[in-house]
């Protein structure tokens, strides 16, 4: 079988190579299909018969529908299996409405999607509290940032981590790093990022407006020590985390850029390059657009050029501590925007590991758990010496 690597990166993939895609993933346990069932997961992708909206759509909206409904059943009966029902219903949910909902069946599946995450976490022993938040946003934009938000047993004033996803890995794809950091006594927060999800606002210039009141939020908890966060962000959404790291220096603990981009990946030229990576199944650029607001091309280039941080003048400022991570060989995030970012203003650590965008290996998230974990007991301790 030919694998997913070797298929043509310089247009959209056909069907017959989205489902190479799809099996190389599902046989990988990797994102998007690593909630996937393995053998149920092979037929479903054999039964796809286009890209479209409305035709993926219906292949795992279909099924998640069924799964969804055996949750519900045994959930009234109080069945020990309810909770893993509803995580399957979620992946299949997910899958329905992956890479975003820019059709209105795909919608309906992050609706229920995001509805079936929060039944299979009410049953966790760190459950998940869906939390809003108020937020002032500008005409056209929401008020309220919604968020998702789990403490770990037994720890009465546990620090906390806030972290989102990139442009299709939202809140609720945080589980793993969650349950990482609560496995070592750190409260997570898991918000969409700007343009995602339920995000209040688009991926303008300013966006990050809407993670203020969710740092507010947890500097208020009598039960967290939560004035310092730590954030992390994935994939695009390392951007954010790297703009609030220079923007609030005194705000944050530390944070992450996990895959995220910094001035290159902005440059009409990368654009350009990346608009068909090996690593990405399909509409990467309807997915980039859908977060910015863009409409057409040219407005996707002229929103991308003025996120540079680099042109903004951030860069030279000082910033919170800072961990740089991704993968050497990234189609989706060009490496030299980490090189970039070591050249300017405060030191930042940096951990480059084998492979493509995100650099995905079993050390990863480790690593970034242990780098976090050191800079909220860094602040924690520089506190009481204070």
């Amino acid at each position: 079988m030919t694998s997913a690597s070797s298929l043509p990166t310089g247009r959209p993939r056909t069907l017959a190579e989205a489902k190479v895609w799809l099996n190389d993933k599902l046989a990988a346990r990797q994102h998007p299909m690593n909630l996937i069932d393995p053998v149920e997961g092979q037929a479903l992708i054999a039964s796809l018969d286009g890209l479209d909206g409305a035709s993926w759509a219906r292949v795992w909206g279909g099924a998640g529908d069924e799964v969804r409904a055996q949750a519900d059943a045994a959930a009234a009966q109080d069945a020990a299996d309810a909770e893993s029902l509803y995580m399957k219903a979620h992946g299949l949910y997910f899958l329905g409405r992956f890479p975003c909902p820019n059709h209105p069946d795909k919608l309906r599946n992050a609706e229920r999607e995001r509805d079936a995450y929060v039944a299979a976490g009410a049953f966790w022993d760190a459950p998940v509290q869906r939390v809003s938040v108020p937020f002032a946003g500008r005409a056209g934009e929401g008020s309220e940032v919604v968020f998702l938000y789990r403490r770990p047993p037994g720890i009465k004033r546990p620090p906390v981590v806030v972290m989102w996803g990139g442009v299709d890995a939202w809140k609720e794809q945080m589980t793993e790093a969650c349950d990482a950091f609560l496995a070592a006594g750190v409260a997570t927060i898991a918000m969409d990022n700007a343009g995602t999800g339920e995000s209040p606002v688009k991926g303008v210039v300013d966006a990050e407006r809407q993670f203020l009141p969710v740092l507010d939020w947890a500097a208020a908890q009598d039960d967290l020590d939560g004035a310092h966060p730590a954030c992390l962000g994935r994939s695009f959404g390392g951007y954010w985390a790297t703009k609030l790291a220079h923007l609030y220096p005194a705000r944050l603990a530390g944070a992450v850029n996990w895959g995220g981009g910094a001035h290159f990946m902005f440059q009409a030229d990368w654009i350009e390059a990346s608009r068909y990576p090996d690593s990405y199944l399909m509409e990467l650029v309807e997915t980039r657009k859908r977060m910015l607001g863009a409409d057409t091309d040219a407005d996707y280039l002229a929103f991308f050029e003025r996120l540079s941080l680099l042109d903004q003048g951030l860069l030279d400022q000082p910033c919170a501590p800072l961990l740089l991570v991704n993968g050497k060989f990234d189609k989706q995030c060009p490496i030299a925007d980490v090189h970039l970012l070591t050249e300017h203003g405060s030191p930042k650590s940096v951990r480059l590991f084998p492979g493509g965008h995100m650099g995905h290996t079993p050390r990863t998230l480790p690593t970034i758990v242990e780098w976090i974990v050191a800079r909220l007991n860094d602040r924690a301790s520089g506190q009481e010496a204070a």
